[in-house]
């Protein structure tokens, strides 16, 4: 099986975040079907970082512009969920390894005055 290779439409930038994301996983993680969504999760974590350093920029202004502060911790949270739905749905963020055939079931689980 052979890793999916970047989208054109990708600047250097977010390939190589798509690289990174893509050899960190089992070669046939990313089946055709989830490529836009990767593409997508690559251009959100870019933008993070741009927004991320807005956010550094304005916190450094010897005058803080609250409302310009506002508004890029609005975007930089926009980004943080945007992330984190698309690595959730595609199963590389931390919690998402756990498959459900593996999760305990409740009738597994013992209750702390059972045990």
């Amino acid at each position: 099986v052979q890793r999916p290779d970047a989208p054109y439409d990708l600047t250097d930038e977010q390939a190589e975040e798509w690289w990174a994301v893509v050899n960190r996983m089992p070669a046939d993680w990313f089946p055709r079907e989830t490529h836009g969504m990767l593409a997508q999760y690559c251009r959100h974590v870019v933008a993070a970082r741009r927004v991320a350093q807005i956010v550094a920029q304005i916190e450094k202004a010897e005058d803080l512009d609250v409302e310009a502060y506002d508004r890029a911790l609005k975007m930089q949270e926009r980004e943080g969920r945007a992330i984190s739905s698309l690595a959730t749905r595609m199963r590389i963020s931390q919690q998402a390894p756990v498959r459900a055939e593996q999760a305990r079931k409740p009738t597994q689980i013992k209750k702390p005055w059972e045990a």
